[in-house]
Order: C-alpha cells, then structure tokens, then sequence
C-alpha cells in the first residue's frame, strides 16, 4: 500500500483522479536554468499529459504522475538536476523575486539570500507549514508581509553636504515625503523613511552614503485567513544578525505550535511580547 504521508513529504500531491499525482519541483528563488526547464518538459511530456502548472509560490508542478512510475519519475528527472520539492508540516521553498542581480530597483541580492536560507532551513520538520518569501525593495513584487518570516531589501541613506549640488532630483525621487530641500540645504525626515533607496539611486552626484539591509516580518499568512506580517526591528544592517533573528522565528514556532497551527496564530495564542522579545534577544546577543 502507498504511503501517501511519504509521497507528500517528497512534493508528490494526491489529485482526485485515483493513482495519479501532481510533483512540485524544487525551484529556489524563481530560478531554474535551461537545463532544467528541458527535463521538466520532458518528463512531463513522457509521464504527465504534456504541461505544467505554474504556482503562486514560483513552483513548477507536474500533474497527472502515475503511482507505478513515480521511481521513474525521480530517476528521470535527477539526470537533469531536478529536485522535487516538499509539502506538509515543514519549511517550504524560498520565493525570491530578482534583486538587486538584474532589477534597477533591487536593494539586496534575493536570489542569493533565497539559497542560503533554502540550504539552512528547507524540508526542516515543524508543527505545520513554514514559508519564506524574499523581495529586493518597497516594490514588493514578491508579497513579503504574506510569508510567515518575510525580507524585503532595503537602504538606510545619509546625506553628504559636500556632495550634494541641491538639484532637488531626491526629493522628487521620494514617495513619503522624507525630503525636503529649504535654502540650500536636503532635510531627511528618518520617521518617514521606508528604506526604499529612491533617493540614493535618483541622485546624480552619489550624495548619501548608503547601507543596504533587511526589513523583516513575522506571521503574514494568505488563505482562508489573511494577516500583513508585521516587523520587530524596523532596519537590520548586519546580515549575521538577520539569520539570527530567521533562526529565533522558527525555533519559536517550533517549541510553542500546535500541530496545524500558523505562526500568526502561535504569536496570537502565546502572546506577541514573548515572541517580539525573543527576536530581540537574538538580534541583540552578540
């Protein structure tokens, strides 16, 4: 009898049709090269029906493998350095959109970071699913605040007098309103800054030194409940301090869940000083 516990662990979904499932590859970051994207088509032609699906999540699935042909499948799809990926009760596969790599507007290099977290915490058993989603900037392409520990990029700016020629192109540049131009002089209201970096890469004279980082939030969900994920520590500089603080989110949720239970509902139920106080301790211990 097929142990549909284990076929699910290794990214093999039951569908209705009786014997047939649908395998979730393994995709990191959105990323899979030409040689992979072959395989994939060519096990889906000789073993599916000849297409793939594409998921909210960046994932590539391919429906309608038969129970009898799954050894084959994995074999097939390994010569083309295909993974399957996971379901269930465990960190899924980091989404990342394409940073700071290719898009003009990218803060960090998401794809990069999305590879350091799926090495450190991938298929990692936990009381339910854990999800990651990584974007570059304010832009937000890749929906952050709906991942239970969301990283966008971002940059912290200081203004240099010296360099600055008062064209006035940041303030234009800014969308909240943080900067001002009065008599000669840029006025940087750091309570309204959001990290966006416009202003550091609108100016023509690389007037603000700049520090690139992380914006992180805790217990977004999307599905039959929706919550923003919100963050503990509005700017994280070192990047050390960021895997602490990832670190300090999934062993929370690892100790306190209950089995079935989101992140957002194990801060809900435990309380969120605890949980904000324990990403604290671990973005401060040095």
């Amino acid at each position: 009898m097929a142990d549909y516990a284990a076929l699910k662990k290794g990214g093999f979904m039951r569908q209705k049709q009786k014997n047939n499932f649908s395998l979730r590859i393994r995709v990191v970051g959105g990323h899979l090269d030409a040689k992979q994207l072959a395989k994939v088509a060519e096990v889906s032609e000789k073993y599916g029906e000849g297409y793939v699906h594409l998921t909210s999540r960046q994932g590539v699935e391919i429906p309608f493998i038969k129970l009898d042909q799954i050894d084959e499948v994995k074999a097939a799809l390994a010569e083309g350095d295909v993974v399957p990926g996971v379901c269930g009760p465990r960190v899924r596969t980091i989404t990342a959109c394409q940073g700071s790599a290719i898009c003009p507007s990218g803060c960090i290099d998401t794809y990069a970071l999305a590879e350091e977290l799926d090495e450190r915490y991938f298929g990692r058993e936990l009381p339910h699913k854990f999800k990651f989603g990584v974007t570059g900037c304010q832009n937000n392409c890749l929906k952050a605040e709906e991942n239970d520990v969301g990283i966008k990029g971002g940059i912290k700016v200081a203004w240099q007098e010296e360099k600055c020629i008062q064209c006035g192109v940041c303030v234009k540049a800014c969308r909240e309103g943080a900067i001002t131009l009065e008599d000669g002089k840029i006025s940087v209201d750091s309570s309204k800054c959001n990290f966006c970096g416009r202003c550091t890469k609108a100016c023509p004279t690389d007037a603000y030194d700049n520090t690139h980082g992380y914006i992180v939030s805790f217990g977004g969900i999307f599905g039959n409940h929706i919550n923003k994920g919100k963050t503990v520590i509005p700017f994280i500089e070192d990047h050390e301090k960021l895997l602490k603080v990832c670190d300090a989110a999934i062993n929370f949720f690892e100790k306190n869940a209950n089995a079935g239970e989101r992140l957002k509902f194990t801060i809900d139920r435990v309380g969120e000083d605890k949980f904000n106080k324990e990403i604290l301790e671990a973005y401060e211990n040095e």
